[in-house]
């Protein structure tokens, strides 16, 4: 799904932000993906690894689609640097070696913190690795990366909602928005609470 192009208002002013996904269409994609990943895990009990903070609310989703065992675990990392550079803030709390792990990333964009995460794990030994990600930002990649499964394509815009956030805010949104004029959203972030509280899907 990606972000529309609507009108400015009536006034000729660029929007600001932008309805991208619905939280109905959420739900059904995350049913979707959970019955996907059931299928190919039948008579296994893998390990889904959640990367922190954003994959929060996917995860949690997520895990409850499932129709097979499995157990949850947690990571935590930094990029530094322009170059790419992972640093882990918090591993996983179990030995992964000889486990059939399922990866959830929020985003993928560059792919570079998804190839480090993916090597880091097979020199785990793991028995398989898969990855699912809520949103693919396509345009954006520098590292071609498997991805098993995917929620939806996305633009270059900065997206908010559904675990992702701008200064620790916005998270907990159901749906998807994209920021269109992000110089304008940070003089004012205040603008898609407004947007939201009106029931619009564009707001300038």
């Amino acid at each position: 799904a990606r972000a529309a192009e609507p009108a400015g208002d009536a006034k000729g002013v660029a929007p600001v932000v932008t309805a991208v996904v619905s939280a109905a269409d959420v739900t059904a994609r995350v049913a979707q993906l959970g019955a996907e990943i059931s299928a190919d895990y039948q008579g296994k009990t893998p390990v889904v690894v959640a990367v922190l903070n954003a994959a929060l609310l996917f995860v949690a989703d997520l895990v409850r689609a499932l129709e097979v065992p499995h157990e949850v675990e947690f990571l935590a990392v930094t990029r530094v640097g322009e170059g790419g550079r992972v640093r882990i803030n918090m591993d996983t709390s179990v030995s992964l070696q000889g486990r059939d792990v399922l990866l959830v990333e929020d985003l993928v964009d560059t792919g570079l913190t998804l190839s480090f995460l993916r090597e880091l794990f097979e020199t785990r030994q793991v028995a398989s690795l898969r990855t699912v990600t809520l949103l693919d930002k396509a345009p954006r990649r520098i590292v071609e990366v498997p991805l098993e499964y995917r929620g939806f394509e996305v633009g270059e815009e900065f997206l908010l909602g559904y675990g992702l956030d701008h200064a620790g805010r916005y998270r907990n949104l159901p749906s998807l928005w994209a920021v269109l004029d992000f110089a304008a959203f940070t003089a004012d972030p205040e603008v898609l609470h407004r947007t939201i509280a009106t029931g619009d899907r564009v707001s300038s």
